[in-house]
C-alpha cells in the first residue's frame, strides 16, 4: 500500500466515503476523538474508524500510518484547542498562569487523552506552537537560551504530570471518586496513633490531601523562576 507521502496531497484531503462526506485527516481525527470519549471507547482501532466514519477501514492508512499516529494527532489537535485566544503581552508571570491553566483545563476536558498528552511528542504543528510560545515567555523574562529550554521543560512537565493526576481522577466514575476524595478523612485520619504517630498528629488536616494543589504548584514554580532571573542580576 502506497504511504501517505506518496498520494498527492489533493487525494488525501478529498476522498469521499460511502456516506458521501469528504474523508480528510481532519474527519479522521474528530471521529477519533469521539470514538476514545465514547462510554467505553478507550479502545481505538482502525476498523472502528472506518465505521464511524462510513468508510472501508483501509482508507484510514492513507493519511495514518497506524493508530498511534491518530492518536498523536487527536493529542496535537487539544493543544491547539487549548491555545486558542492565547495572547502573550503581559507580564511573563501572567503569561505563564495563563499557560498553564490553559493546558489544565484542556486535559481535565478531554481526560482519557491525559496521559497521552503528559508523555508523548506529537511533532504536530500546535505542540510545535506550544513549545514555542512557552520557551519565548521565559526568553523575554530575561533567560539565557539554555535556562529559557531547561525551566520551559521543568515549568510545562510539572503542569502535565499534575494535570494528567487529575485527570485521571476525574475519568474515574461517581462512586470511586467520592472514595478518593475521602479516604484521607474516613480512613488515613482514623489510623492508631501507636502505628502512624505522624498521621495521628495531623489527623484534623488531612482534608487538605485532597484539595486542588495546580495554583500552589504553579506559583512555587514561578517564584524558583523569579529567584533565579534576581540572581542573575
Amino acid at each position: 500500500m502506497a504511504t501517505p507521502e506518496r498520494i498527492p496531497v489533493e487525494r488525501r484531503r478529498r476522498r469521499p466515503t460511502r456516506s458521501g462526506s469528504l474523508l480528510s485527516a481532519e474527519a479522521i481525527t474528530e471521529a477519533a476523538l469521539t470514538l476514545i470519549e465514547a462510554p467505553g471507547g478507550n479502545a481505538l482501532t482502525v476498523r472502528r474508524l472506518g465505521a464511524a466514519l462510513g468508510c472501508d477501514p483501509s482508507a484510514v492508512y492513507r493519511y495514518f500510518p497506524d493508530t498511534d499516529a491518530v492518536l498523536l494527532a487527536v493529542a496535537d489537535r487539544l493543544i491547539q484547542d487549548s491555545l486558542e485566544g492565547f495572547a502573550p503581552g503581559g507580564g511573563w508571570r501572567e503569561e505563564l498562569r495563563d499557560f498553564a491553566q490553559r493546558l489544565h483545563r484542556s486535559m481535565l476536558t478531554h481526560p482519557r487523552l491525559a496521559a497521552v498528552r503528559a508523555s508523548r511528542v506529537t511533532t504536530g504543528p500546535a505542540e510545535a506552537r506550544a513549545v514555542d510560545l512557552g520557551i519565548g515567555i521565559l526568553l523575554r523574562a530575561g533567560f539565557p537560551p539554555d535556562r529559557a529550554v531547561r525551566n520551559y521543560r521543568l515549568f510545562v512537565d510539572t503542569v502535565l504530570a499534575q494535570a494528567a493526576v487529575d485527570a485521571a481522577v476525574l475519568d474515574l466514575d461517581e462512586e470511586r471518586r467520592e472514595q478518593q476524595g475521602a479516604a484521607w478523612t474516613t480512613h488515613h485520619a482514623g489510623l492508631p496513633a501507636e502505628e502512624y504517630p505522624n498521621l495521628y498528629a495531623v489527623r484534623d488536616h488531612l482534608a487538605l490531601m485532597a484539595g486542588a494543589l495546580l495554583p500552589e504548584i504553579l506559583e512555587m514554580v514561578i517564584d524558583r523562576f523569579a529567584g533565579e532571573l534576581e540572581a542573575r542580576g
